[in-house]
This record gives C-alpha cells, sequence and structure tokens, in this order.
C-alpha cells in the first residue's frame, strides 16, 4: 500500500446520530499500516462492503439514546426524559440502577448471525462497552456488567462472547466496539468533583495518578477482549475525545471544547492487541495516524470517491439504540445506500439496535430479508469489488472486479425499467458485451443504448455486467 495524499471528508465523527448536523469538514491525513498483517487483513476487510453494528445496553430499558443522557451537557442529544429528570444525581443514580432489572431473555445470537448472513452481510461491529461504562461482556474490572444482572444467571450471559461465536460460526470478520471514555468510571468521573461535560471531572495533569489508574484500567478491559473471546479482527474504538492533546483538530468544532490532553497511550493498546491478534485492524476513530487503519464517517456518504479504507456507519432506523417505535428506512433506500457506498470506494456498516428483551424490531428482519433477495442477484457487483471512474454519474454507480466491469442503474421508488436505458459516464467498446445480473442471454446494445427485457421485475437498483 503507498501513503495517500489528504483528502477531504464531511463528517460528524464521534458525536451522536442527533448531532449530525454539527458536522464539519475537515483534512485528514491518512497514514497506511506498515504491517503486513495488518494490510492484508485490512485488504480482506474492504472486499466484504457490508457489515452489521448493534448498539445494545441496559439504556433500551428506557427506549433512550445510548448513554448520552447522562452527559451534562446543553445538547439535545444528551436530554434527560421521565420521572428522575429534575435532578442530574437522581437520573444517574436511576440509570446505573437499570442492570438491577435487566434481563433480555428472548437474547439469540445465532438468530441475528443467519438473518445478516442472508442478508449479505460479512462483518460485525459489537458494543462491548459504551461511554455510560456498562459492559457487555464478562469483564473482571468491574461489577457494572451484564453478567452481574438477572440475565447473568442465563448460560448465555456473557453477551459479547456469544454474539461473536454466532457470527463467526457464521463466516463473519468480528469487530468489538470499545468506548475509550468511561463515565461509571470513578478514574474518568471522579465523584469528588462532578462532570461539566463528557471528559474527565478533574484535569488529568493535576491528578496523574488518577489518570494513570484509568489507562490501566482501559487497557485491562481491551486485553481481555483480546483474549478470552476468540479470533478478533477489528477493534473499533470511539469517544474521540479521549485523545492526545497533539492530535486535536481546533478547524474540526467539537474538537475544540476538548479541554486538557486525555492521552491513553494507544501504541501500547495497540502493540498489546496484535500481539493476541496478529493483524488486527485498530480503528481509533477521528485519531488521525497509525491507529486509524480506516476512517468512520457517520450517518452519511461522502459527495465523491475516496482512494482510502472507509466505512460509513448509518442506521437502519433513526436511532443507534432501541426505540419502541422504530422509523426504519425502505428497503430501497438501504440498496441505494451501500451501491452508492461502495461505488465510492467504501464499505457500509449498518446498525440494527436490540431491544430490552434481546430481540429486534420484525421490520428489521423484514429489510434484511429483502436486501438479502437482492444480494443474491446483484452480489457479484459488489463483493471483491474496486471502484471505477467515475464512479457515481447520475442515476449510475460502477463497480469494477479485473476486466469486468459492473454498471447500477439506481431506480427511484416505483420506477419501472424502461424498455430503453442510456448508459451514461462511460465509453463502451464495439464489441462490448453487457448483460443483466441474474440473467444470461446478452442485451442489444445500440449507441451505448440498451434494449431491457419486457417484464424485468421492479427493483430499487438494476445491475448490469459489462464484458
Amino acid at each position: 500500500m503507498k501513503r495517500l495524499l489528504p483528502y477531504l471528508l464531511a463528517s460528524a465523527l464521534a458525536l451522536p446520530a442527533a448531532a449530525q448536523q454539527h458536522s464539519e469538514q475537515h483534512h485528514i491525513n491518512y497514514m497506511p499500516p506498515k504491517d503486513p498483517l495488518v494490510q492484508q487483513k485490512l485488504s480482506q476487510w474492504q472486499d466484504v462492503k457490508f457489515g452489521l453494528m448493534m448498539h445494545w445496553g441496559t439504556y433500551s430499558q428506557w427506549g433512550i439514546v445510548e448513554s448520552w443522557s447522562l452527559c451534562p451537557e446543553d445538547e439535545g442529544w444528551c436530554e434527560r426524559r421521565g420521572p428522575h429528570s429534575h435532578s442530574w444525581y437522581e437520573y444517574k443514580k436511576a440509570y446505573e440502577d437499570l442492570p438491577k432489572s435487566f434481563n433480555p431473555v428472548k437474547f439469540n445470537p445465532d438468530k441475528w448471525a443467519k438473518a445478516a448472513k442472508n442478508a449479505g452481510m460479512k462483518y460485525v461491529v459489537f458494543t462491548t462497552k459504551h461511554h455510560d461504562g456498562f459492559a457487555m461482556f464478562d469483564t473482571k474490572q468491574s461489577d457494572y456488567k451484564i453478567t452481574n444482572t438477572p440475565f447473568g444467571s442465563n448460560p448465555r450471559s456473557n453477551v459479547a462472547k456469544e454474539v461473536f461465536t454466532a457470527f463467526r460460526n457464521e463466516g463473519f470478520m468480528t469487530g468489538a466496539y470499545f468506548s475509550k471514555p468511561d463515565w461509571h468510571s470513578n478514574d474518568y468521573w471522579w465523584s469528588y468533583f462532578p462532570p461539566k461535560d463528557r471528559n474527565p471531572s478533574y484535569h488529568p495533569e493535576k491528578y496523574p495518578e488518577k489518570w494513570e489508574n484509568f489507562k490501566k484500567f482501559t487497557y485491562n478491559q481491551i486485553e481481555e477482549l483480546m483474549t478470552g473471546y476468540g479470533k478478533m479482527d477489528i477493534l473499533w474504538l470511539d469517544g474521540g475525545w479521549v485523545r492526545p492533546e497533539s492530535t486535536i483538530d481546533t478547524t474540526v468544532s467539537w474538537q475544540k471544547t476538548i479541554p486538557f490532553d486525555q492521552d491513553i497511550n494507544m501504541a501500547n493498546i495497540a502493540r498489546m492487541a496484535r500481539s493476541h491478534q496478529p493483524g488486527l485492524l485498530v480503528v481509533d476513530r477521528t485519531v488521525t495516524g497509525e491507529f486509524e487503519n480506516y476512517v468512520t464517517p457517520e450517518q452519511q456518504i461522502p459527495d465523491e470517491y475516496l482512494a482510502i479504507p472507509w466505512e460509513s456507519c448509518m442506521t437502519m432506523g433513526s436511532s443507534w439504540s432501541y426505540v419502541p417505535k422504530e422509523n426504519f428506512k425502505s428497503t430501497h433506500q438501504l440498496v441505494h445506500t451501500l451501491v452508492d457506498i461502495v461505488a465510492k470506494g467504501g464499505n457500509l456498516l449498518l446498525n440494527i439496535a436490540p431491544g430490552p428483551d434481546g430481540e429486534w424490531h420484525e421490520e428489521a428482519y423484514q429489510r434484511l430479508e429483502e436486501i438479502g433477495s437482492w444480494i443474491k442477484t446483484n452480489g457479484e457487483g459488489i463483493y471483491g469489488t474496486t471502484p471505477v471512474a467515475p464512479y457515481r454519474q447520475g442515476k449510475w454507480a460502477f463497480t469494477q472486479k479485473g476486466n469486468t466491469r459492473y454498471a447500477f442503474y439506481m431506480a427511484e421508488p416505483g420506477e419501472k425499467l424502461p424498455s430503453r436505458l442510456q448508459l451514461t459516464g462511460i465509453t463502451l467498446p464495439a464489441n462490448a458485451r453487457i448483460t443483466m445480473l441474474g440473467a444470461k442471454k446478452p442485451l442489444r446494445v445500440k449507441n451505448g443504448t440498451m434494449e431491457v427485457p419486457a417484464g424485468t421485475a421492479t427493483q430499487p437498483v438494476y445491475g448490469f455486467v459489462i464484458n
């Protein structure tokens, strides 16, 4: 891999979904990995294109935003609701009492893995711990964890382990989402000082021993995940305000508010993690440098092709976490999103949020089944492909595999494929052979216009093979 030029990307990285309007355009210098095993894993990851993310924790019981209602900032996504919302202290106590009743008895990761596989997903990133500090794995560093709930007596109570095992059994690459900040840890939000915002409640430089304890705690939890949970492909680190002061980009609005150095020694963490998991991809989101092996625009798609490894993490509905009445995106929109991202050189990481009982909304299964139906016919032009100019033009998107090009016509909702279709954006060779994905008979082509068979079934995106 060669070192790539800086690129421009609009992104609200490390902000909750409700704050996407605060996104900024900023330059990041991508640093390709030097380790051949990491290069190999990165290439494998770039080929699989489509993954599943899951945000799940005790917050699902209240059907609220993940973790952020604990944060004492005057922002819309931090709003508290419910009987204890008048007092932050009472609210925090009630929130941290949720594990006493958390019992997701319908938890069945094998069902999730099969549904995701049938949809064409090939990797999973699971929230082992969000900013609230509640561990969805059996950590030995804290009692604030899934195995210390009524669900703890269940043989599948070590949820993260069960999730990773179920998806690995279906051939998935596995990734652990892990929040660097921890609002439950007394070494991050020290109880001596009330927190003012998302940052530590004390100045790490003034209390170096306390910060050192937090660094050890973080290191130990990550080492647990890297040693007791099977083969791991991705360490996906969130909470980008926990970073060395030297990496703060003051041209990005949310980074301007980081008040002090929060260096947790990523070099040490990455070295340890890769000693247990050779070739591990480390994704230290927004912290540009050697520990951000790919970049992660959130809830949006770059306007243009990006010549670096990247992934859009997006919600299937409107929320990252479970809400009782979710507003799911249409299958049409989701397929368009996948094709648009792949044509621009990225991967789609699509989030589905389990509920307090451990089950997905039925609509989530329906969307996956419908996406899978499209993938079964068109996946040849998605997996293992590389972007090819002009990438996206008008209603057309393009990919390539070897000497074969693929053209995807992105139809409007309800649009029937016309009997004659003009290919725009590319010049066809005189002897070009074009077939529709899923069909064997070549189409008649004249001056770049394809004659489409009558009665072609309506699809969100129509795929064509150009040889």
